[in-house]
């Protein structure tokens, strides 16, 4: 606690910013690091925009600890909207105050204010990212978090000879607060994104973008680790490079048995770490990014350049990875690739599989609409489109969960999540029931008890003929992904299929398109925790809800004491 005070003192004696941040070699130290969110100007796509940045830069500015750290982030808002940092896959243990999402676990830091965040590490290792978690202003908010083995320890994998992280994201013309706050007025849809970006960069298959295309430097022959991060908005994608092969390592801040492959499917919120060995010939190759089911949304394709060191004369264009790009359509190579997914589960990298089960949930997931007055809405028959969990649509509370838990205010949430459907049809069916159209709508919590072992069946609907790919996070924990199949959930016969001896430990699970996608985890982490769609579309129109964790029995196995200083709502 003293060493966390005399961290304040000195964030207060100095403001300095750094685009890169690296915490000494020493465990548990704490550093204090100061953000500064505001305005700054980007041109892409022959245009340009001022967008919100952290430290001017897009994408963010990439955090480096070790496993077990912990790290003071004081973040000053000097942008003109509400904003909150989320530590994706940080587990935060006992510390929901500095988890992040608006009006979950805080209120947002207002434009001229600040809140510093103690971020707590405990068993990640490998690739996370940080983004902000209010509204669309993670769309340029957002970064990577490279967690390295405890000193003394090394990965289980070849070392590399160097890394890149390679961030997936999103590129808007316009004002992206103003686009969803437009789509939420108006009740329809929202535009779809302008581009795909490498590392800030659409890349030379655009217009306009073929002096700035991402590349890295390799040496032939050399092994190089990639840290991918799906940042995008609302587009799943295939990964790959030209004539080049990968071996999959770790996703989600923990490692998975070695996957050899030649590309790979990354929904929003998760992260993959991917080795590639340079065995080509020295040339420029084409790295390339493009959505799955995306006739809707995005479909672009996003490029970066592999060039090789070596006097050669560079191909134009660079080598495509036409036979290794899956096509946007091409649902087989994502369960191919998905299946293979397994945990490492090796002695010094154990799991903790859950094998009974004290609370089941089945949640459905769906788009459906709330009707509007006269028609007068720009969705379905002038409908407004609203997206629930278990038939309810999440609507965001005046003031924040964690608040009003901890302090027992009233009349900001109640505890009666379902935990079934309340109408049981074929979800997947071409056609659905009118009554499963409307969602109710209500700010509800799921409370578990401490130390519970809990399985969540999401099973996917066609509600709206509008099934998808549901790519679902859950904030305080990684939780095992046991199964997963196409049509209705059998709750006779899918369990026998789990995988309970090692499946991957995740925090972003992708639900299949028309299918269902189950995980376990243990509730040993008290607090309020946010559960929701990544896509953020859908998020934003209620596929959203939390739990409640209680405390255990003692002062360690119970929520941390709130930071002095909180935002008001």
């Amino acid at each position: 606690m003293e060493l966390i005070k005399k961290s304040l003192k000195l964030e207060l004696l100095g403001f300095f910013l750094l685009n890169v941040f690296v915490l000494s070699q020493a465990q548990k130290t704490i550093r204090p690091i100061n953000w500064v969110l505001n305005e700054t100007n980007y041109t892409r796509l022959c245009s340009t925009k001022q967008i919100l940045t952290v430290n001017g830069l897009f994408p963010g500015p990439t955090l480096y600890v070790r496993k077990g750290d912990r790290l003071v982030v004081n973040v000053q808002n000097q942008g003109k909207y509400n904003v909150t940092i989320h530590w994706h896959g940080v587990k935060q243990p006992r510390n929901p105050w500095s988890d992040g999402p608006e009006y979950i676990t805080q209120c947002p830091i207002q434009p001229g204010a600040n809140f510093t965040y103690q971020i707590i590490f405990s068993t990640e290792e490998g690739t996370l990212w940080w983004h902000a978690h209010s509204d669309w202003s993670r769309a340029t908010v957002h970064g990577p978090i490279v967690v390295y083995p405890e000193v003394g320890t090394t990965y289980p994998f070849p070392k590399p000879d160097a890394e890149f992280p390679i961030v997936l994201s999103s590129w808007f013309k316009g004002d992206v607060m103003e686009i969803i706050e437009s789509a939420l007025e108006s009740g329809g849809e929202t535009n779809k994104s302008d581009a795909l970006t490498i590392n800030g960069q659409p890349g030379d298959l655009y217009n306009c973008s073929i002096n700035g295309t991402f590349n890295i430097l390799v040496n032939q022959g050399k092994r190089y680790l990639l840290r991918v991060i799906n940042s995008i908005m609302n587009e799943e994608v295939f990964f790959a490079v030209a004539q080049h092969n990968f071996t999959v390592v770790g996703m989600d801040g923990a490692y998975v048995k070695p996957i050899d492959t030649n590309y790979i499917f990354i929904t929003p919120g998760q992260t993959m770490d991917i080795l590639m060995t340079a065995d080509q010939s020295p040339s420029y190759y084409y790295m390339a990014a493009r959505a799955y089911v995306a006739v809707t949304y995005d479909n672009t394709t996003t490029t970066a350049i592999v060039k090789y060191t070596g006097n050669y004369t560079p191909p134009i264009p660079p080598a495509f990875p036409t036979s290794n790009l899956p096509n946007y359509t091409d649902i087989d190579a994502v369960t191919n690739f998905t299946k293979q997914i397994k945990a490492l589960a090796s002695k010094d990298y154990p799991i903790n599989v859950p094998q009974n089960v004290d609370t089941h949930l089945f949640i459905t997931i769906s788009v459906g609409s709330i009707p509007c007055p006269n028609d007068s809405c720009d969705g379905p028959n002038g409908s407004r489109l609203a997206a629930s969990l278990n038939n309810v649509s999440f609507e965001e509370p005046a003031v924040d969960l964690l608040q009003a838990y901890y302090r027992q205010i009233g009349g900001i949430f109640t505890t009666n999540f379902p935990s079934v459907p309340p109408y049981f049809f074929n979800f997947t069916a071409d056609e659905t029931p009118d009554n499963v159209l409307i969602p109710s709508t209500g700010t509800k919590v799921k409370v578990l008890e401490y130390n519970s072992s809990v399985e969540i069946v999401f099973q996917g609907t066609n509600i709206l003929s509008a099934a998808e790919n549901h790519p679902m996070h859950l904030h305080g924990f990684s939780f095992y992904y046991v199964g997963s199949g196409f049509g209705n959930f059998d709750n006779s016969t899918d369990p026998k299929g789990y995988n309970l001896d090692d499946p991957p430990e995740i925090n972003t699970v992708g639900v299949p398109k028309n299918g269902w996608a189950a995980v376990r985890f243990i509730a040993d982490n008290p607090g309020v925790w946010f559960m929701h769609c990544h896509l953020e579309r859908h998020s934003s129109w209620g596929m959203d809800m939390a739990f409640i964790v209680k405390n255990g029995t003692t002062a360690s196995t119970s929520i941390r004491r709130p930071p002095r200083l909180l935002n008001p709502c």
